[in-house]
């Protein structure tokens, strides 16, 4: 049988795209399809159920279908492209760059590059999936002819977990908590939260808390100048929690009176139905994907000016039976999510690509295979012998870049 495969850089542990790769591996290996996860790098709670990207070379065949996590680019990205197996890309959106200059121009760069790197996979892949409408429309918009929808794992299994109310018990008492998960990055627009925060805090509930629940790893600059905000704003209950285990999720969900993001981009954002699965009302700025993902439930705001948005949040915290009709609109907007078929459309994509006339095959440099092993034999050095690959030739400083790292020709910077 046609073995299916998954490639991406990074699994992580807890997040939207790795609960979608290990729910397709799943309904792959059901299916009776052999099925891998190749990686470059994955959270240690998932090395076990990961292959190194570079075995992709020893798995490869014309036959097999690859599904593509397509990220910011990347070393397993650019292996992939090179394999000749069939391909499905799967794409979860990348943040407009502009976003991180200032704040992490790195990542700016990376975005940048990313998107422009993604129009190479246009004519390589056989189809190009997106997790929803407004990431689909955004394949178009790049170029890809032959693009779909694989709408998002309903599992909500990691919030079926004993609530770990440890860390959560400090926050459990009269006062209101307003709860935002996801990344502490600058798309999501943390410091709107605050600047709402303050104005609910000052007109109408001083009795109140800002908990932000997520990772911050890599955005110290921006974490420091959202700190500084809170503190010039005498904001001393805004509490920036970091990345939490599942059970300790659950219980910040069950403490939460209400929801509160003013994020700017989503491909989708699943911290907002997993509110909605926890009976959270959802209070959510309307832009990119947001409006589709929450489904005619929650409550959406347009303008952001603080003080209405405050007043909107007093309205719905105050008022028991407001609340309850939000609630239950969000439950039917769950089931509505529950309702598609997760595993009949993937495998339909499957069974079309797999019937279908295949995309071109890959044009790659001719000496690829030689600069993939030759960067393959520098990474052991570096691995297990430091002392070695920093006394090489440029190791310390600028080096060529090979096919695997670089660039493309026309690249600005």
């Amino acid at each position: 049988m046609t073995r299916i495969h998954q490639v991406l850089a990074t699994l992580g542990y807890g997040d939207a795209i790795g609960h979608e790769v290990l729910a397709i591996q799943r309904v792959l290996r059901e299916q009776g399809y052999e099925s891998e996860i190749f990686v470059e790098s994955a959270d240690e709670r998932l090395e076990g159920m990961t292959r190194d990207y570079r075995e992709l070379v020893d798995f490869a065949q014309a036959d097999n279908l690859l599904i593509h996590h397509f990220s910011l680019g990347s070393k397993a990205s650019r292996t992939a492209f090179a394999m000749p197996d069939r391909m499905a890309l799967v794409y979860h959106n990348i943040t407009p760059p502009e976003y991180f200059v200032g704040v992490h121009n790195t990542l700016a760069r990376q975005c940048f590059r990313g998107r422009r790197e993604l129009r190479a996979y246009t004519e390589r892949c056989d189809l190009a999936l997106a997790d929803s409408e407004f990431n689909r429309q955004d394949l178009v918009q790049l170029g890809f002819p032959r693009t779909a929808v694989l709408p998002v794992v309903a599992d909500f299994n990691h919030l079926e977990q004993p609530a770990n109310r440890f860390v959560a018990d400090r926050f459990d008492d009269e006062w209101t908590n307003v709860l935002f998960v996801g990344r502490v990055i600058a798309n999501k627009k943390i410091e709107d939260l605050i600047t709402i925060f303050h104005a609910y805090c000052t007109n109408f509930n001083p009795r109140s808390r800002l908990l932000i629940v997520g990772a911050h790893s890599g955005f110290d600059r921006y974490l420091a100048a959202l700190q500084h905000l809170a503190a010039t704003l005498e904001l001393p209950h805004v509490h920036f929690l970091g990345h939490v285990s599942d059970e300790e999720l659950v219980a910040y969900y069950e403490i939460a009176d209400l929801f509160l993001c003013a994020s700017e981009h989503e491909g989708f954002c699943v911290p907002l139905v997993e509110a909605f699965y926890k009976d959270v009302p959802v209070l959510a700025y309307a832009a990119a994907a947001v409006p589709a993902t929450m489904d005619g439930a929650g409550v959406l705001y347009e303008q952001k000016d603080p003080v209405h948005v405050a007043a909107v949040m007093d309205a719905i915290v105050s008022n028991c039976i407001l609340q309850e009709r939000i609630v239950e609109r969000q439950r039917e907007a769950v089931e509505r999510l529950r309702a598609r078929d997760f595993r009949g459309t993937l495998l339909g994509f499957v069974d079309a690509i797999l019937s279908a006339p295949r995309a071109p095959r890959p044009r790659v440099a001719s000496d690829f295979w030689q600069q993939f092993d030759a960067a393959e034999a520098l990474e052991e050095i570096r691995l297990y012998r430091p002392s070695a690959y920093k006394a090489l030739p440029d190791a310390g400083g600028p080096r060529r870049p090979t096919l695997l790292d670089q660039p493309a020709e026309d690249d600005p910077s």
